[in-house]
């Protein structure tokens, strides 16, 4: 179900002058159900975070939901982790 696409981003925003180390990561996985859903998880590295899991009727409401979301963090300045 979930092979041909995207499944795992991390994201990071480290700006020593600001003193900020921030991650953000997106996951698509399927439910116990088959729905989709999107994983939020994000905070100071280093520290635990916090995390929103959001429900999808199909695959491609959750990949669009994360393409949104992927684009939302680079205009703020998160970059994707290498590796």
């Amino acid at each position: 179900m979930f092979q041909d696409t995207i499944q795992y981003l991390v994201l990071d925003r480290c700006d020593p002058t600001r003193n900020m180390a921030r991650y953000y990561v997106l996951s698509l996985e399927p439910s116990l159900f088959g729905d989709a859903t999107l994983i939020r998880e994000w905070g100071r590295l280093g520290q635990p975070g916090q995390r929103r899991i959001e429900l999808y009727e199909n695959q491609s409401r959750a990949v669009e939901a994360l393409e949104t979301w992927l684009q939302r963090k680079q205009r703020r300045g998160y970059l994707l982790r290498s590796g």
